[in-house]
Formats: structure tokens, sequence, C-alpha cells
């Protein structure tokens, strides 16, 4: 997709691309709460649980320490969680992490199903399931492992980001960004470790892989603290719109009256 030049100038500057994608990620974040107010909120959570299920199993080497490049895109989630907290309260908070365990499932499901199908004779035909195979061949430690992790931590991540908030009275917003996140990351690193990897890398690995990962969520959940006060005064208020208030939507449902009638 990008010129040979661009790919063997990041090849030989991973922990330059690492930054960047980890930018771009927040930046993306931003850029659809801007245009499409709590629903693009909503979408940066679904697409990052969904991405990052594809990126999780791959690792990588950045700063000289071997982790998961699904990290980014699953930090990414929670800078989301905190900014819907934030803006529209818990409920919304709470509701964006179900949305995204929900397409989680759905995910699983539907590409388990697509597995059952034969591949046709058709040249790649078998290279392509395969490739999907190779990417999506879940056991149900890993489903298990990686839904627990996911509903439990960002669940508690709300949480302890609304009782921060209470007992501050709304001020020392980073506090409860932070506290919140790199509490709820270090639950996420435990689940994952001993459910999840260390069962397929062994438990040393395992421990290794948790401790680089962790470290990695820190840092992004530092980064993130600039672009949610960066978003919190952002008014958004015409892309929030109540669609049963809303006058496209009213003139909509009379012309809908008129025709039955």
């Amino acid at each position: 997709m990008l010129p040979l030049s661009i790919e063997n100038f990041f090849a030989t500057h991973q922990d330059l691309l690492w930054v960047l994608i980890v930018s771009v990620d927040l930046s993306v974040t931003l850029l659809l709460y801007r245009l499409f107010g709590k629903m693009g909120l909503y979408a940066v959570v679904i697409l990052n649980i969904m991405l990052s299920n594809f990126q999780g199993p791959k690792l990588t080497v950045i700063f000289g320490m071997e982790t998961s490049l699904g990290v980014i895109l699953y930090s990414g989630i929670y800078f989301a969680t905190d900014l819907l907290s934030e803006k529209y309260g818990r409920r919304e908070g709470q509701r964006a992490v179900l949305l995204g365990f929900a397409a989680s499932i759905i995910m699983v499901v539907m590409i388990y199903a697509s597995l059952i199908f034969l591949p046709s004779e058709t040249k790649n035909a078998v290279i392509v399931h395969d490739a999907i195979a190779t990417i999506f061949n879940f056991t149900p430690l890993f489903v298990f492992g990686s839904l627990l992790a996911y509903l439990v931590t960002q669940s508690f991540d709300v949480w302890v980001f609304h009782y921060i908030k209470e007992k501050t009275q709304g001020r020392h917003l980073w506090l409860r960004n932070n506290a919140s996140t790199i509490s709820s990351q270090a639950l996420d690193t435990l689940l994952y470790t001993t459910i999840v990897w260390g069962p397929i890398v062994g438990i040393g690995h395992a421990i290794y892989l948790g401790f680089t990962k962790y470290v990695f969520k820190v840092i992004i959940a530092l980064v993130d603290t600039v672009f949610i006060y960066w978003a919190r005064d952002w008014d958004v208020t015409s892309k929030d719109w109540n669609e049963s208030l809303h006058k496209e939507y009213l003139e909509y449902k009379q012309k809908q009256k008129n025709n039955v009638k």
C-alpha cells in the first residue's frame, strides 16, 4: 500500500512507527468524536476491540521489548470509554463496553462459522482459507479468556473512573483518567497473562509478555491524558441530537403518517 521506500524506512525504525500509530489511533478517536459525537466513540470501541483481536496474536519488538501489537488499539478502548464517561456519564461508558463485548462474540461466532465452509478449488481459495484459520484458530480457553478479561476490566475501568470523580467532586481529570486506566490495565494484564498467554507460550514467557505489555499500556494511558483534556471542553451537541426531537426526524415521521392516510 505504501511506497517501498517508506516501508523500508519504518522497517528499520520500528519504535518511531509505534509512536506514530499510537498518535494516529488517539487522533482518530478524537476525529470520530468531533464528527459523530458519542456515536463516534461507540464506533471506536467496537472497531478497536475487533482490530485488536486481529493484531493480538502478532508479537513484535518495540524499544527492545517483545510485546503484542494489539496493545495499541486495545489501550485506545480505555481512552474512548473514559471520554464517554467524562462527557456522558457512567451509563454511556458501560453501554460502550457492552457493545464491544457483543461485537466480539458476534465476530468470533461468524468467523468460526465461515471456517466450517470448505474452500472451493479456485486458485488461492485454500490459501485464503488457511490464512483465516491461522489467525482465528480460536481455542475455547482463548475465547473465554479474552472476553472475560475485556468485560471485567473495562467495566472496572468505568467504575473506578466515576468513583474517583465522585470523591474528587469532578476535579482532577488527570487523576481519574490515569488511575482508572492503569489499575484496570493491571487487572487485564493479570487475567490475560494467566488465562490466555500462559497455556500458549508457557507461564514464564507469559509473565514477561504481560510485564512488557503493561509498560506500554501505562505509557499510552499517560499520553492519552493530553488528548482527553483537549476534547473535554468540545461542544458536540449538534452531533448528539435526540432522534425523537430532531426536526428532520419529525418531518420524516409526519410524511410517513401522511402516506398511511
